[in-house]
């Protein structure tokens, strides 16, 4: 049986990216989502949320960009003295892989996320991470601990199927540097699987997205629908509202989010899933 998880990263960034992902889960295909408890959208993705029960909501764990949930007293490997995260992915990789910021500090900060989300009435589905950290080992490992211990048993998978992606950028423009990364990201597997049996963590079989990241077309999205293997596979995507709000925020991703959302409200999306006999689900599902 083919089932599929298509989750939405980045819910609570601003207004019109919580609105762009309620509406493509309640119009069209998308079954999960994964809440950023550092965002400015936060209070408004928490309505929507709870006003759309049958969307999957997990945690976005964010450990680059923006303010960290816990007082910068806490931990101030990871923050300066405003509370301020490391601004960009390079910078954090650079920090954490001199041993300049201690592994409990990480974990103490994803732990705080998890409460906040917790607090605001969300049971959370599973975790994910912003800018896909956890591909690094040390933020893995902080991150299989966190999970044990808040009871959370689903995680994403950071490797991708590299042969689907090629394919797929066929459809929706190949980039270079999208799929050197994902082929970097393959490395990590062999301790992503280890992580996994030790804190008895549950994942989907395989991984898309991390390549098509912004470029996810209809056209490209049913692709990868039509190539799906047997099993579970999570697909992630970045759908919202391109929006002045948006602009402010600094997000590479504009325009793109606006395709994205596009792609999963198109009905040729849907007749793929049909046509293939895919189950759609939502992380809750995830056995």
């Amino acid at each position: 049986m083919k089932q599929l998880i298509l989750n939405a990263d980045d819910f609570g960034l601003t207004r019109g990216v919580n609105e762009g992902i309620v509406r493509a889960h309640l119009e069209g295909i998308l079954t999960s989502t994964t809440l950023m408890a550092t965002s400015r959208g936060f209070d408004d993705a928490v309505a929507r949320a709870k006003a759309a029960p049958h969307l999957g909501v997990g945690c976005h764990l964010v450990l680059v960009g923006g303010t960290a949930v816990s007082p910068p007293a806490e931990i101030p490997s990871l923050v300066d003295a405003d509370g301020k995260l490391p601004t960009t992915l390079a910078g954090f990789v650079a920090k954490v892989s001199s041993g300049a910021v201690r592994p409990r500090d990480i974990e103490r900060e994803l732990g705080a996320q998890i409460e906040k989300i917790r607090r605001a009435g969300i049971d959370p589905t599973h975790l994910d991470t912003h800018k896909h950290t956890h591909a690094h080992p040390v933020v893995m490992k902080a991150l299989g601990r966190v999970a044990r211990d808040a009871g959370i048993t689903r995680i994403r998978k950071p490797a991708e199927d590299l042969s689907a992606s090629w394919k797929s950028q066929s459809a929706g423009g190949r980039s270079w540097s999208r799929l050197a990364s994902a082929a970097a990201v393959r490395a990590v597997e062999p301790w992503f699987r280890s992580l996994a049996q030790r804190y008895h963590l549950r994942t989907p079989g395989h991984f898309l997205g991390l390549a098509m990241t912004g470029r996810l077309s209809a056209a490209a999205l049913c692709q990868l629908i039509d190539m799906l293997p047997e099993g579970t596979t999570e697909i992630m995507l970045h759908p919202g509202v391109c929006d002045a709000d948006l602009a402010r925020t600094g997000s590479r991703l504009q325009k793109q989010r606006q395709l994205e959302m596009e792609a999963l409200l198109a009905p040729e999306a849907r007749d793929a899933v049909q046509s293939k006999g895919v189950r759609l689900i939502s992380y809750r599902e995830l056995d």
